[in-house]
């Protein structure tokens, strides 16, 4: 078959022209891509910076996250209570139950000194007393009687004084005989024990027998308290009679309470006088109180215990004779950092205190500042727990929150999810 040249040329252009289109689109096609991908190279740049950025300030964020900064009104709400971090004995402790206990010399039971009616008196069981208060007013005719006797006796002893130096005189110039003499002296003698044992009587009765003269005979004796403390016991009513052996009262004289501990047989080695001990009554769990081993007993009870003295580091009017008490014998001398277990938060299997930044003023506003910490915490006892601090936290000049910790850390966290919803 013959192709004329016409028909050739077309042909040859057209595969030519096809070329060229290919070409075209190749270049196109390249410059795309590079267009592409040059235009990715400034749009990586900043998102990484800007990646850097974030991260910093995420950085920056989280110690801001740490700051939990509450108004005056919101410390006061929350009941904030700060406080140091202090050296206890933790791990190594006795526990043991006990008494608070008065020395015998500290009950004091009232007594009548002769039979009596009770004509007066205001006590109460458990009521506070002062020393020379007017405990009860008694009545009886033999108060009369010993006041008459008293007045007779001392009038008849001012008589009998001069007599004596009368017959001593006339004695002396062989006036009177020596016999006369003599039993005016005995008399007068026996004149002056008489009295002063009538004083004695009176004194017991709590009668002042140097003002004591006929216009003053009483048929009532007033009784005093002779110590500043409490009443135990009442076990008189008006117009009952008492006779003078009967208890009408007990006082407990304030000073000198003491805690008594029970301690059993195989404790006993642990127990050295001179140990701190740290205890709590059932009415008031929060607060503790402080003594020392000062007495340990000789005795072994019939349940292998043995009784341990205590005495009160302050004395505190809360505390009564026969109050059962919680105690922790401090039985060695190790001592730990700890705090109390209401300064402890936890947060995401983590423990926390918050230290104490001071006060702020933002925006014209008054903040307190605390600092949420992370610590280790070891041992814990009676309401406190051992901590390890963080390497270079003085403990001895930074506060922290010893109460109201949890109430800052839901304030965070709270303020934490507001953020987020922004």
């Amino acid at each position: 078959m013959k192709i004329s040249i016409n028909q050739i040329t077309p042909i040859m252009w057209v595969n030519q022209a096809g070329k060229a289109l290919i070409v075209i689109l190749i270049l196109v096609l390249a410059g795309c891509s590079g267009g592409s991908s040059g235009s990715e190279n400034p749009t990586e740049k900043p998102v990484e910076t800007g990646g850097h950025e974030d991260e910093a300030h995420g950085e920056e964020g989280h110690d801001e996250e740490n700051i939990a900064e509450i108004t005056p009104a919101q410390f006061k709400a929350a009941g904030i209570q700060l406080g140091k971090v202090e050296m206890r004995n933790l791990s190594s402790t006795l526990r043991v139950n006990g008494l608070i206990d008065a020395p015998p010399q500290n009950l004091i039971n009232i007594s009548a000194p002769m039979g009596g009616f009770v004509r007066k008196t205001d006590l109460l069981q458990g009521m506070a007393i002062k020393k020379g208060q007017l405990l009860v007013t008694l009545e009886h005719p033999d108060y009369v009687t010993i006041q008459q006797e008293y007045v007779q006796s001392k009038n008849q002893l001012a008589y009998m004084e001069l007599e004596y130096k009368r017959q001593e005189e006339l004695s002396r110039e062989n006036v009177s005989a020596l016999k006369i003499f003599q039993q005016t002296q005995a008399e007068y003698k026996n004149l002056q024990a008489q009295v002063k044992g009538l004083e004695e009587k009176l004194a017991i009765l709590g009668i002042n027998a140097t003002n004591l003269t006929e216009d003053k005979i009483s048929r009532y004796i007033h009784l005093y308290s002779p110590v500043t403390g409490y009443v135990s016991e009442v076990n008189v009513n008006l117009g009952k009679y008492v006779n003078s052996t009967d208890a009408m009262f007990e006082l407990i004289d304030a000073k000198h309470l003491h805690a008594e501990l029970t301690v059993y047989e195989k404790d006993l080695p642990k127990i050295a006088i001179g140990q701190k001990v740290r205890f709590t009554i059932p009415n008031d769990p929060s607060r503790e109180y402080k003594a020392e081993v000062y007495l340990m007993g000789k005795k072994i009870e019939s349940d292998r215990s043995l009784r341990i003295h205590a005495h009160l580091e302050d004395e505190d009017n809360q505390l009564v004779p026969g109050m059962y008490i919680q105690a922790v014998i401090e039985a060695a001398g190790n001592q730990v950092p700890s705090v109390p277990d209401e300064a402890l938060v936890q947060f995401e299997g983590n423990y926390f205190i918050y230290l104490d930044e001071g006060k702020k003023m933002e925006d014209g506003q008054e903040l307190y500042a605390f600092e949420m910490t992370q610590v280790q915490t070891g041992v814990s006892e009676n309401g406190f727990t051992e901590i390890l601090l963080p390497a270079g936290l003085d403990m001895s000049s930074t506060s922290i929150v010893t109460k109201g910790a949890f109430s800052l850390l839901g304030k965070m966290k709270n303020s934490e999810e507001e953020g987020h919803a922004h």
